[in-house]
């Protein structure tokens, strides 16, 4: 659907240029957040499911460390549908609102640099840097949230997608600013996710990074004030 946004865009993203949004085109749009951030979350679970899965291989429990793993993946997912359908209600607001083109992208550079100043500033405040560090610690959260068997599974999925979506929630608005369909500035964002939680100065580097996202913001209101 991305590839096809920059041509006649008369394939499988055709339906996006509906000007009429029923049950079903939000149903569609939906299901597109839902892959996506599935896409861009998941690498960056990688290291606390690998290790959830190596500590059910030496309990008791072993034999269903499939079902532990997939169970642990579908609670973090869950958070992460969650929030999809919360962006699918709010691309819908702001295209209302004229603030997004039919590319899914800001408007203009007044939407786009408060978006921007908004998740720089956000990369400061102690509730990111809470998330961040039990997201780069899974030792230390699983040890902190441990709940035995598969429904456990799910609840510690569910825990570390909250404290994932806490950590990101800003970063994903940004997909109004790349757009949403723009695949290297999913590709960015999602890099920039992982280097962020698994980086060995990941930490340092977002808080470095805060400051040029907040400075793209004000270059984007300076272009817009001009």
């Amino acid at each position: 659907m991305a590839w096809d946004m920059y041509g006649a865009m008369d394939a499988s993203a055709a339906w996006m240029m509906t000007s009429t949004w029923d049950l079903a085109h939000l149903a569609l749009l939906f299901a597109m957040w839902v892959v996506m951030m599935a896409g861009m979350m998941l690498p960056s679970a990688g290291p606390v499911l690998l290790l959830y899965a190596c500590v059910i291989r030496k309990s008791p429990e072993a034999e269903r460390t499939a079902a532990h793993v997939y169970a642990f993946a579908g609670g973090y997912l869950a958070v992460w549908t969650a929030f999809s359908l919360i962006a699918t209600i709010l691309q819908r607001a702001l295209a209302e609102w004229l603030l997004l083109t039919p590319m899914m992208e800001a408007r203009d550079p007044l939407f786009g640099g408060v978006l921007l100043m908004l998740a720089g500033v956000y990369q400061f405040t102690p509730f990111k840097r809470a998330c961040l560090d039990s997201c780069r610690s899974p030792a230390e959260f699983l040890t902190r949230h441990w709940k035995s068997g598969v429904g456990g599974g799910f609840y510690l999925g569910v825990a570390n997608g909250l404290y994932c979506l806490g950590c990101c929630w800003a970063l994903m608005l940004l997909l109004f600013v790349g757009g949403v369909m723009n695949l290297w500035w999913i590709a960015a964002l999602t890099v920039f996710v992982l280097l962020e939680k698994v980086a060995p100065f990941g930490a340092q580097g977002g808080r470095l990074s805060g400051l040029l996202i907040f400075g793209m913001g004000l270059w984007s209101l300076t272009q817009f004030f001009s």
